[in-house]
């Protein structure tokens, strides 16, 4: 089972990616959970998501305590919320950033890079101060896990995504391509 945890503020889409991946995972014959976790109920306080993927049925029935993986969508939360909290030893830490990987110090972990911001804006997605980037991030995600294909997030988004799908799907695809890893 692979277990990813998803950070972000309210009204920039954790929830949505967590809910997309899930369903591109679906579509490549997985069995998948996907559900949020909110504390304070308002846009900007910090949100967590999860998505639990298994090529066998899933019968756990709680929250993430050691992902996998976690996908930060905004690296401000980092100074406030523990976002490695749980993280199993080499996993993977994809964040939404205009820096290099080797810009943090996450000994034992993989890291991932992409500036999702810059992908939602230019495309504009959102606004100039509040992008959506939860597609954005999904192709990161792609890049960097390889568990869940491309294709199947970019089937994923044009069937779920709240608005304009085609421009959510070339942020993903987008941001696949601008991925930096780190290992």
């Amino acid at each position: 089972m692979f277990e990813v945890r998803f950070h972000g503020r309210g009204g920039q889409g954790a929830v949505t990616a967590a809910n997309i991946l899930a369903t591109a995972a679906f579509l490549e014959g997985n069995d998948v959970q996907s559900f949020p976790f909110f504390g304070v109920e308002r846009r900007g306080a910090p949100v967590e998501a999860y998505t639990r993927i298994d090529n066998k049925r899933i019968d756990i029935k709680m929250y993430i305590y050691n992902p996998d993986a976690i996908v930060v969508l905004d690296t401000s939360l980092m100074e406030k919320v523990d976002v490695l909290k749980g993280l199993k030893k080499g996993g993977y830490i994809i964040l939404n950033t205009q820096k290099k990987p080797e810009d943090f110090d996450f000994k034992d972990y993989k890291v991932a890079v992409v500036d999702a911001t810059d992908v939602a804006v230019n495309l504009g997605l959102g606004s100039r101060s509040s992008p959506i980037v939860n597609t954005a991030i999904l192709g990161a995600y792609a890049k960097a896990i390889g568990n869940v294909k491309i294709e199947s997030i970019v089937q994923a988004i044009k069937s779920n995504a709240p608005t304009r799908p085609d421009d959510n799907a070339k942020a993903a695809l987008e941001s696949y391509n601008r991925t930096i890893l780190g290992w």
